[in-house]
């Protein structure tokens, strides 16, 4: 039997951060474990996360921390205007519980959605956090208003965007050269309107976005755009909270998106396929082929024929050192959403849910949480972008389950089209906690305290 330890209870543990370059980076914790372990898509956010650990933040603080320093370094699958899903394990209170934040179709159709993202981690943070507000917003405001050099991340996502990015004035200011090239990774570019937003909800919550001037900004930028998005229904949105769906995954219970939303019933499908309703795992000889035939199944199942290369998705998990887990993943339904940013607010606004294929985005953002049988985390991460990132987190819990090694750099498979499809994982056994992230992306795993390493 796999036998977890809490995190809180461990003295000593080796620390993995990998990259897409290969470069592997081994350290020790020696101390008594107080800090905790970040990994993503995109490097800065990953820093930041690591760095709220470092300050006494929880893996709430720590994921919200990412996710407003992604709004600017990753904003092609990040923004402030899209949505997503966390799912939180906090073991000293035993809660386990899901936050939907996905953006939602306007009253009047169109093709703006109106964006959670802002009200689900404020609400997650809330429950969850440990420092304030301020502290987890304001990195991403210094990036906005300061400036960040372009990651290898981003590069690439920005590189096959180009006609997207050229069709907005506020994404080609940012992202295009004087000859209409997107500028090349390393160059430092910042968005001054999109850091007054930041502003706003630093200092008043997520009242600074979805109400007072921002609110109208939106309001009157999408009607004039003929898919108006009102202040009341910004003023009104609110994020959902729910028991996540739990499946025996032999002595591991996996925690899983609610099936009353599309990412939960998909991941449910293909999950169906690999364990049966005992929990018995398929054996290893069989496991890889079996995800790649369960995944088509579930595709079939949902009639899904094709997708857009890149959904705009984006995941990432925090593990803390008191045994708090949070795993999200977010999306803008489609690389920088609706291709509009509301004028004078930096907000790209998602695609509306129903308004093209890319809205199919939320059924495939997949975090998931596992934990042994005292509740002690065994791993967190997210699968998002498509169809192989879900697949690859679903290949990561049936290893898990299995026992194999998850503290290796080949411990989880690639989705083989990253950095479209993407899977990141923090995976702990015994006393090795190991930060996975993509290993064919450009993303980062860290432990708080410790200098990471990556592209």
């Amino acid at each position: 039997m796999l036998r977890i330890l809490s995190l809180a209870a461990v003295s000593a543990a080796v620390i993995l951060t990998a990259c897409s370059s290969g470069e592997e980076v081994i350290r020790e914790d020696t101390g008594p474990h107080g800090s905790g372990y970040v990994v993503g898509d995109e490097p800065f956010a990953v820093r930041t996360g690591a760095a709220i650990l470092a300050e006494g933040g929880s893996a709430a603080d720590a994921a919200a921390g990412m996710y407003f320093s992604l709004s600017a370094t990753y904003p092609v699958a990040a923004g402030l205007g899209g949505g997503g899903l966390c799912i939180v394990h906090d073991q000293p209170s035993g809660r386990t519980e899901t936050f939907n934040f996905l953006a939602r179709d306007a009253a009047s159709g169109g093709p703006f959605a109106v964006p959670g993202n802002v009200k689900g981690f404020a609400a997650m943070q809330a429950a969850y956090g440990q420092l304030p507000w301020q502290r987890d917003v304001s990195p991403g405001e210094q990036f906005a208003a300061t400036g960040f050099p372009i990651s290898k991340a981003l590069a690439d996502r920005l590189a096959t965007n180009l006609d997207v990015i050229r069709l907005d004035a506020g994404l080609a200011a940012e992202f295009l050269d004087e000859s209409g090239r997107v500028k090349a990774p390393g160059t430092v570019v910042s968005n001054p309107a999109l850091a007054q937003t930041l502003s706003y909800i630093r200092m008043y919550g997520p009242n600074g976005f979805y109400r007072g001037d921002n609110a109208a900004k939106i309001a009157a930028y999408t009607t004039g755009q003929s898919g108006a998005i009102t202040t009341a229904e910004l003023d009104s949105y609110a994020a959902g909270r729910a028991a996540p769906r739990t499946v025996a995954l032999g002595s591991e219970i996996g925690y899983l998106p609610t099936d009353r939303i599309g990412s939960g019933a998909f991941t449910g499908m293909l999950l169906g396929r690999l364990v049966d309703a005992n929990g018995n795992i398929i054996p290893g000889d069989q496991a890889a082929a079996a995800t790649a035939t369960a995944t088509k199944a579930a595709l079939d199942q949902f009639g899904i024929s094709e997708l857009p290369r890149d959904l705009g998705a984006t995941g990432f998990a925090a593990v803390d050192g008191d045994g708090q887990a949070v795993s999200c993943a977010v999306t803008m339904n489609g690389p920088f959403g609706s291709g509009h940013t509301a004028l004078g607010t930096g907000v790209t606004l998602a695609r509306a849910p129903s308004s093209g294929k890319a809205g199919i985005a939320a059924a495939f953002l997949t975090p998931v949480i596992a934990t042994d049988s005292s509740g002690s985390i065994s791993l967190a991460g997210a699968g998002a972008g498509g169809p192989n990132g879900t697949a690859a987190i679903a290949y990561a819990l049936v290893k898990l389950a299995r026992g194999e090694d998850m503290t290796q750099p080949g411990a989880i498979r690639s989705t083989g089209i990253a950095p479209y499809d993407t899977v990141n994982v923090i995976s702990c056994q015994g006393a090795t906690c190991a930060t996975l992230p993509d290993p064919q992306a450009h993303g980062l795993g860290a432990a708080a305290g410790q200098a990471p390493s990556g592209d």
